[in-house]
């Protein structure tokens, strides 16, 4: 694909920012500055991005030619150099097809996540608790901070449901592609003939929603105070602390007693609030666009199975891109890059063909 159309049409948008950065009073509507800022940096690195790739093409170009040279000594050392700079290309490219997608504000944001054990009683139960534990670790190799919302756990050691809230650098963005059903293959501990079974876990995940993106008005909410169960020591057991919230308009209702201050729970769980409705204008939203066309990774939908994990084989297979990996133990401790750059690279080849198309 060639990318210079799109390319020249941020060298031309980056002088109208600066433009609209350059007047008096620019400063004075704070939201409108903060994303002209932003939009301002993301087009100056795409701008420097595609500079350097052109000059690590170059360099490459160079190293090959050097690399037939009959000085063995500079062929040798223009030979080593030849992997790094695939390396930087092909990280260059990556970083250069994201930047030209139109910008969703959405992926920069902190994501929440719930996971429900579906069918297959205590071993979907055990299986959620065993996604829990995969997306802590990956958001712990990624630098990004877990806590805990709301947890049902289960009598075998697994969750009924758990939610979290994961924040940090652009987690929407890896983590958006979780949200669907995920099946797993394996024989339970408590199986004596050795056979497998086949359960579900569903998970949905939810961009933190901000106060300008939904109005909560008061005499829509209905909050009350609960008394917190479950496990979670003798403080929580015997104080009103939980609190559950419904949004009387559609009916959704939250429920958050992971803390112990009745305010600091009234908090999350209006957070999560927002993160739901925020979902559930984004899919109308989408309903509507994909009435013309389906995007090549699916919906996304709680309904969608999205991929099997089959302990037995060590495999993994997400079904919306067709891969199928032999390291399901490497990534069920949370080594899921390579599924999520799967995932990326697909979206973004599509959107990027609507975009050349619709230049």
């Amino acid at each position: 694909m060639d990318y210079e159309p799109l390319i020249q049409k941020k060298r031309l948008r980056l002088p109208e920012i600066e433009g609209f950065m350059a007047q008096e009073g620019f400063f004075d509507d704070p939201k409108v500055a903060g994303e002209m800022t932003k939009e301002y940096q993301r087009t100056k690195k795409l701008l420097d991005d595609w500079a350097d790739l052109h000059k690590t093409k170059e360099a490459l170009e160079e190293n090959t030619e050097l690399a037939r040279s009959d000085d063995p000594e500079m062929a040798e050392m223009a030979a080593e150099e030849i992997p790094a700079n695939k390396k930087h290309i092909e990280d260059l490219e990556a970083a250069v097809q994201y930047a030209l997608l139109p910008h969703d504000s959405t992926e920069d944001r902190d994501a929440i996540i719930e996971i429900r054990g579906g069918t297959g009683g205590d071993e979907a139960s055990l299986f959620a608790g065993d996604l829990y534990r995969m997306y802590q670790r990956y958001a712990e190799a990624k630098g990004w901070k877990t806590e805990s919302v709301e947890a049902s756990p289960s009598d075998v050691g697994g969750f009924k449901e758990v939610v979290f809230k994961v924040s940090g650098d652009e987690v929407f963005r890896f983590l958006k592609y979780e949200s669907g059903v995920h099946r797993v293959q394996r024989v339970p501990d408590t199986e004596t003939q050795g056979r497998i079974h086949t359960s579900t876990a569903t998970v949905a995940v939810l961009p933190e929603a901000e106060e300008v993106d939904v109005e909560l008005k008061p005499d829509e909410l209905h909050i009350q105070a609960t008394r917190a169960g479950g496990p979670g020591g003798q403080h929580v057991n015997t104080t009103d602390s939980a609190v559950q919230i419904t949004h009387l308009p559609t009916g959704i209702m939250v429920k958050c007693q992971d803390g112990r201050s009745q305010g600091k729970n009234k908090e999350k769980a209006l957070q999560i609030l927002r993160a739901k409705l925020l979902e559930a204008k984004i899919r109308e939203e989408h309903e509507k666009y994909s009435a013309q066309r389906k995007s090549l990774i699916g919906s996304g939908g709680r309904e969608e199975k999205i991929r099997t994990y089959n302990f037995p084989q060590n495999r993994l297979t997400d079904h919306r891109v067709n891969l199928t990996l032999y390291n399901l133990d490497q990534i069920m401790t949370g080594d899921i890059a390579e599924i999520v750059e799967t995932l990326q690279a697909t979206e973004m080849e599509d959107r990027l063909a609507e975009l050349e198309a619709s230049s």
